[in-house]
């Protein structure tokens, strides 16, 4: 149970474990212990959310669901492909952030996804093809940006472009800047791994 509603997520019984993103637990109790110390995303705010209360099954169900299919798992050093094919994208994130224009530079709100390497942006979150997919492996840097005179921004370097976002939050700002900051992690630590087997 979160602040306002029911987190779910998938978990897999095997018979004698229970699956879930890249860890295999063999008990309930190691998998609450597990996910009270390592934080999951929720799909719709991005919020991070740990385990910390156990949800009394005599309450009533809220009318508010929110699926929660991230597992963050950012300090095992591994990345999505070695997730099973049915897994949880690692590092999923989405949610409405405001976006300056290119040429006028005026703000608007935009519906962005981050799955893999990409993150897409819509018109809204009703749209169902991006305005844009901004391919990560060509993207720098991730930062706080305090040129705009908006608050909780940051910014994606591109070779060709700088993106400019703002967050509702200074927390919602945080959580995508770490996200997306993993994110160039791994896909240097990828790159990397394949320059040394092609010098091997």
């Amino acid at each position: 149970r979160g602040k306002d509603s029911v987190k779910h997520f998938h978990i897999e019984h095997t018979g004698t474990s229970f699956k879930f993103g890249f860890n295999e637990f063999s008990s309930l109790k190691e998998l609450v212990m597990h996910f009270a110390n390592q934080p999951l995303i929720g799909s719709e705010t991005g919020t991070l959310i740990v385990l910390k209360h156990p949800y009394p099954r005599e309450v009533e169900e809220p009318s508010i669901y929110e699926s929660v299919r991230v597992h963050t798992a950012m300090q095992t050093g591994r990345t999505e492909s070695d997730l099973v094919p049915n897994a949880p994208s690692l590092g999923t994130k989405e949610g409405y952030l405001i976006k300056q224009g290119k040429i006028v530079k005026n703000w608007k709100t935009r519906w962005f996804t981050l799955h893999r390497n990409e993150l897409k942006y819509f018109k809204d979150q009703t749209a169902t093809e991006p305005i844009r997919a901004l391919d990560l492996t060509e993207c720098s840097a991730v930062q706080f940006d305090y040129s705009q005179e908006r608050v909780n921004c940051f910014c994606l370097v591109f070779p060709l472009r700088t993106y400019y976002l703002c967050a509702k939050t200074g927390i919602e700002a945080d959580e995508w800047i770490k996200i997306l900051r993993w994110k160039l992690s791994q896909i240097r630590k990828q790159v990397d791994q394949r320059n040394a087997a092609l010098s091997s």
